[in-house]
Formats: C-alpha cells, sequence, structure tokens
C-alpha cells in the first residue's frame, strides 16, 4: 500500500511511505517526489476549489493543482468555513456500560477522586518562582521516602502576575492558579508570592472562594524579608504538610470521577489516523461510565468544529462551543494572530 484514502470523497490520499515520480497513487501517477504523510491530488483540483480530506474541507487550492501533484503548503490557502452549524443533530449516545468501573484513588472533600496524592508550591507572579522552585527541589525522593503516600512535591510558576492589567488576562491567570489548587491530584497547597504583584494572593483566595488552613498555605517574601528567609519557611510548611497528605491513601473510586485532559502532541499527518481516533474511543469508553473528557487547546479543532455542533446534546450546548471559537477569532485578531496551521 502506497497510499491511504480516508474517504471516498476526498480529492487527495496519503502517502503511505516517500513516493518517487512515476509511483502510482490511487490509480494516479505521481508527478515528483513526495515526502511520507504528504497528500497527492488524485482529480484536477481548479483554482480556488476546496481540497477535502477525512471528507472535509482542509483549505482551497492557490493554484491549478493536477492529478499526481503534491498538495502542500505552497499550493493550498487557508481561508475561514462558513459553516451552517447543525445541532444535535448526530447524536451518539453512549453504550451503557455492563459493569461500573472503578480505580484506585484519593478521595477528596468536595471535589472528585484524585490518581496522584501531591503537594504543589504555586508562584502568583514571575518574581517568585525562583523560591517556588528552590522549595519544591528540597524535597527529593530520599525526604519524600518516610512518606509513601505522598506522590511529590511539584513547583508550578509562570511568567507574568507583576505589571498586568487587570482584565481579561489577570481573570484568565487566576483562574488557572485556582485549577491547579483544586486540582484533585493535590493534596496541599503553598502559594508563594512577592507582595506588590497585581495578581493578589488575597484576591485569588476571596474570588475563588479558597480556604486557608493546614493544607493551604501562602506567604509573601517581602512579609518574610527576602528569598532566603521565605524558602526557608516554604520548607517548614511543606514538612508539616507531609504527615497529613500521608495519611491519604488509595481506595476504589469510581470511574465517573475521572476527567482526561487531552492536547496536542504536535499535529502531523499521522495524528488524525492514528492518535486522534484511538483517544477519541478511549474518551467515549470513560463518558460511558460517566468520566469526562476535555480538549485544552480550542484552536486545534478549528474548521471541524461543526462535527462536534452535531453531536452536543443540544443547541445550548452547541452555541457555547460556537461562541468559543468565535472567541477566539477574535482574539487572534486582536493580538495579530492566525487561526491558521490548526
Amino acid at each position: 500500500m502506497t497510499t491511504i484514502r480516508l474517504s471516498a470523497t476526498d480529492n487527495v490520499v496519503t502517502a503511505a511511505a516517500p513516493l518517487a515520480a512515476g509511483t502510482d497513487a490511487d490509480g494516479v501517477a505521481v508527478r515528483g517526489p513526495i515526502p511520507r504523510g504528504h497528500k497527492v491530488a488524485t482529480v484536477a483540483i481548479p483554482r480556488g476549489a476546496p481540497v477535502f480530506k477525512y471528507a472535509q474541507i482542509i483549505g482551497y487550492a492557490a493554484a491549478d493543482i493536477a492529478p499526481g501533484e503534491h498538495v502542500h503548503t505552497h499550493n493550498l490557502d487557508f481561508r475561514a468555513v462558513a459553516h451552517d452549524y447543525a445541532f444535535a443533530t448526530n447524536l451518539v449516545p453512549p453504550q451503557a456500560p455492563a459493569t461500573r468501573d472503578s480505580f484506585m484513588g484519593y478521595r477528596r472533600e468536595g471535589r472528585p477522586a484524585g490518581t496522584r496524592n501531591t503537594i504543589a508550591v504555586l508562584s502568583s507572579v514571575n518574581c517568585s518562582a525562583t523560591a517556588a522552585r528552590r522549595i519544591a527541589d528540597h524535597f527529593t525522593p530520599d525526604r519524600l521516602a518516610a512518606y509513601p503516600n505522598v506522590d511529590g512535591v511539584n513547583a508550578f510558576v509562570h511568567g507574568t502576575g507583576c505589571g498586568m492589567g487587570t482584565g481579561e488576562g489577570l481573570e484568565t491567570l487566576q483562574r488557572v492558579m485556582w485549577g491547579y489548587a483544586r486540582n484533585p491530584n493535590v493534596a496541599g497547597v503553598l502559594m508563594a508570592g512577592l507582595g506588590c504583584e497585581v495578581n493578589q494572593i488575597d484576591w485569588l483566595v476571596e474570588a475563588h472562594g479558597l480556604t486557608p488552613g493546614p493544607l493551604f498555605q501562602a506567604m509573601n517574601i517581602q512579609d518574610v524579608g527576602g528569598t532566603r528567609k521565605t524558602v526557608e519557611l516554604g520548607i517548614r510548611k511543606v514538612e508539616a504538610m507531609l504527615p497529613l497528605v500521608n495519611e491519604f491513601s488509595r481506595a476504589p473510586c469510581p470511574v465517573s470521577d475521572l476527567m482526561l485532559a487531552l492536547q496536542c502532541g504536535g499535529s502531523d499527518a499521522w495524528s488524525g489516523i492514528t492518535a486522534t481516533p484511538a483517544l477519541g474511543h478511549a474518551v467515549d469508553l470513560l463518558v460511558a461510565q460517566g468520566g469526562t473528557g476535555v480538549l485544552s487547546e480550542t484552536p486545534e479543532i478549528y474548521g471541524a468544529e461543526h462535527l462536534l455542533t452535531a453531536r452536543a446534546v443540544d443547541g445550548t450546548v452547541g452555541r457555547k462551543l460556537v461562541g468559543l471559537i468565535h472567541w477566539w477569532e477574535d482574539y487572534t485578531e486582536r493580538n495579530r494572530g492566525s487561526m491558521d496551521n490548526n
């Protein structure tokens, strides 16, 4: 097999191996060298005509393309497709599983069970990132050996939070930090700030209803008296958490507690043929058990969102997805970017 045809209605096929000129590709002679994974036209495609792969439009011919010709960025234009979105027209109800499965996880009060049992050291601002890393780095496997139920102490840092506006960017940053603090895999949290940053820890705690306590601690470098003292205090605070976190042990938990995050690992010609369908099937199995799958990179579905709106449970959910796509279009335009290459 030299090529792979993904749909009978496609006007391109994918090279399963490097193709030399003259090689047969789905009934047409290849006109020049085609790298493995690249597209070959199987019919004449006039300039401006859509190029179909997976029975979907993936772009438009930037020039007349002859049968057997290489189809790639040199002769393929990106153009936003105006979709007539349909909602809930292709519902695929999950099949009820024969048994309700479980996994050995860590039960959390007021949130789903986790698959890990960790302590997170979060920096509220780039200025406290070094302190956060040094605190977490102190807890080597040898130092954690006395706490067999603790999977690790991890630093989560970022490059912003200091001199920034108080609008959309700050709201997004605080939502992400709240997500880390409330992640089911995190049993204890230590937040480290500088003190004068825009992203104030107190604001985050108040906005998201986080409750300070033995397993939720916070400190600011300026209040403590410098980076070294902050690292020393942070180590002591984590040391106080370790016995409490170690009290959590694995127990049977329902699969419905699981939320699987999916992230693009670097799109190539094969991800849509191999990994994506496999992960989609895995998520279908998870959803049938009451679990959840999350697509973490919304732009990765750009141009294919109509397939998801058709599978949306109702119009409300479908329109929410369309609204998110429109938000991304506006966001990239405002920031002089493009939704191309997704």
